[in-house]
């Protein structure tokens, strides 16, 4: 049998994926830290914290999980504990990931549908405490699964690799574990994003109809409105954000759930359809670590405008040395 047609595309798209994902996570942590795109501190420290996660994910999964282990098999990476604790790491930064995109999107719903509350709890202060809980309870929450693993083989008698223990099959408990992890990640916030957002539109046409009628029956004349120019713009990133996240991660959830349905727990083989969707639902659920730079290019003039400066930078650099 030929070597499977799935891990011909998985040596290549994860490879491209991280030599994609590092730079540009690294390249939006940059530029949104010095604070120059035009955007509020509150949604600043949300967009950081997004990508330093995302970051994570791409360290974690595609180079630490898979490229590692098909190229260097024997490095101490693959020593028990070692990739016990790069396991325990890669769901907690996915976890991150996934539930700082839903509190950044929780913000908008305040700040937009909450008059009262907004002034408290859109702010840098609030933003910080809340990306440092979900850090913080992310890692407390993912720990139990450095438990749930055992050495796979030994080399000079140093156990290597992670395989899940036989209990992990048969214990109840891990099974209600494995369950909630589940409708944690990602279950749960894909509802949650879905509903603030239908929320917020709701709220939006109900402010914008009102404003238009305010303002036509003030002035008579159709001005284009600031406030709601900058919310529109607010709105775009949003949307984009929630929706790239939804549209990637779907496949995942509804396999997920088919799975649990037709209690399915292994393969018949590479080609299997079930096997090819779930490796599929995987690699569109990493691509989501790298969407974020790429929504703020498009969406965001001055993160392009930093963008470009951040380019020419290194080669007006060469140039002046070439000069000298």
């Amino acid at each position: 049998m030929g070597y499977p047609v799935m891990y011909q595309i998985e040596d290549i798209y994860y490879p491209v994926l991280s030599a994609i994902g590092v730079p540009i996570n690294l390249v939006a942590i940059v530029i949104l830290s010095r604070g120059k795109c035009g955007l509020s501190k509150c949604i600043t420290v949300y967009l950081v914290g997004m990508a330093v996660s995302d970051l994570l994910v791409v360290i974690t999964d595609p180079i630490l999980t898979y490229i590692a282990v098909i190229y260097f098999p024997k490095s101490f990476l693959r020593i028990t504990p070692v990739c016990s604790l790069i396991e325990v790491l890669l769901s907690a930064s996915t976890d991150i990931s996934v539930w700082l995109t839903v509190t950044f999107t929780f913000d908008r719903f305040v700040a937009i549908c909450c008059e009262k509350l907004k002034t408290k709890y859109c702010n840098e202060k609030t933003a910080t405490v809340v990306v440092g809980t979900v850090s913080v309870v992310g890692c407390l929450e993912c720990l139990p699964w450095y438990f749930t693993l055992e050495q796979d083989y030994f080399i000079d008698n140093v156990p290597m690799g992670c395989v899940h223990k036989p209990s992990f099959y048969t214990s109840p408990i891990w099974e209600a574990f494995e369950l909630f992890n589940y409708i944690l990640t990602p279950c749960a916030p894909i509802s949650l994003i879905l509903l603030l957002n239908v929320l917020i539109v709701k709220r939006i046409l109900f402010s914008s109809k009102i404003r238009r009628g305010f303002r036509s029956h003030s002035t008579g004349e159709n001005h284009k409105d600031p406030e709601m120019e900058n919310r529109r713009k607010s709105i775009i990133l949003l949307f984009s954000i929630s929706g790239s996240f939804i549209l990637l991660w779907v496949t995942q959830v509804v396999f997920i759930i088919y799975r649990r349905i037709a209690d399915i727990q292994s393969y018949s083989s590479y080609t299997d359809p079930v096997y090819i969707t779930d490796q599929t639902s995987k690699m569109l659920q990493l691509l989501s670590s790298c969407t974020n730079t790429c929504i703020y290019t498009v969406t965001q003039t001055k993160f392009r405008e930093e963008l470009k400066k951040a380019v020419k930078y290194p080669l007006n650099l060469i140039v002046k040395l070439v000069k000298t």
